[in-house]
């Protein structure tokens, strides 16, 4: 009885030392915030969305927020963005909504409830898929509509015109962007969005002849708006996400426009 006493003794203080050796690693920490992205599905813009996802994974990891993806509106309302302090618009087009998500999101953005970063498709406003213009949308993007693209992509140069921005901040004065299909607009945006960076269109490499005209913002953000907000217009190859300037610029939009 005493050597099984002893022995059992002798067990417990070898796994007392094992775990003291051998600490059990914290859990990992609770995220900071939430995040819901609305992913366009499929199409040309799926290999941007797909690099997208996998940076937002190391992203979320790094900076310790949750990221969850649906690929159309309709589980979006009110109750449904009351959970998320950001709402990232990953190439989604501004049409095709349901009513009950283009209200909710309205009034998510119109009233502060959390923040918004749009890339690219987000200002492809007008009529399309036979769907009609919205309005609101239009109108939180500067009262634009889409006039044309660069079908042929072209690389140019996006110079910062606010550097004083938190999204900016650590961009170099100007950056190049590789094979873009710079948009175009039926007017600048600019008297409505306070412009954080413009394109040089004298910078296409190929040159073309579908331009603004001289002023092309490319990154902008509506003031007007209780939300903190951001449009980026690049995005659309994957090969983005190789480019340090368009990471630093996402990586600084998501951390600002999550904390209003």
């Amino acid at each position: 009885m005493n050597v099984s006493r002893s022995l059992l003794r002798t067990v417990c203080i070898l796994l007392l030392c094992f775990c003291c050796a051998f600490k059990v690693p914290a859990q990992s920490q609770a995220p900071q915030f939430h995040v819901i992205a609305l992913a366009e599905k499929g199409g040309i813009h799926k290999p941007f969305v797909d690099a997208a996802k996998v940076w937002l994974a190391q992203e979320s990891a790094r900076d310790h927020f949750a990221i969850d993806y649906i690929e159309d509106t309709k589980r979006i309302d009110d109750a449904f963005l009351s959970h998320y302090q950001l709402f990232i618009q990953l190439n989604y087009p501004p049409y095709g909504w349901t009513p009950t998500a283009a209200a909710a999101f309205e009034r998510y953005i119109d009233e502060g409830h959390g923040g918004w970063i749009g890339f690219h498709h987000a200002t492809l406003l007008g009529h399309f898929d036979g769907f009609g213009l919205w309005p609101w949308f239009s109108e939180f993007m500067g009262g634009i509509q889409f006039k044309g693209y660069v079908a042929t992509f072209a690389t140019g140069t996006v110079h910062v015109e606010d550097p004083h921005h938190p999204a900016m901040k650590d961009l170099p004065a100007k950056f190049q962007i590789e094979n873009e299909e710079w948009y175009t607009w039926d007017k600048d945006p600019r008297p409505n969005v306070h412009v954080l960076a413009t394109v040089d269109e004298d910078s296409y490499k190929p040159s073309t002849n579908i331009k603004m005209g001289g002023d092309h913002p490319v990154i902008w953000t509506n003031e007007h708006k209780k939300a903190r907000n951001i449009y980026i217009f690049m995005g659309h190859h994957p090969e983005l996400f190789q480019n340090t300037s368009f990471t630093t610029l996402v990586h600084n939009s998501i951390l600002w426009a999550a904390h209003p």
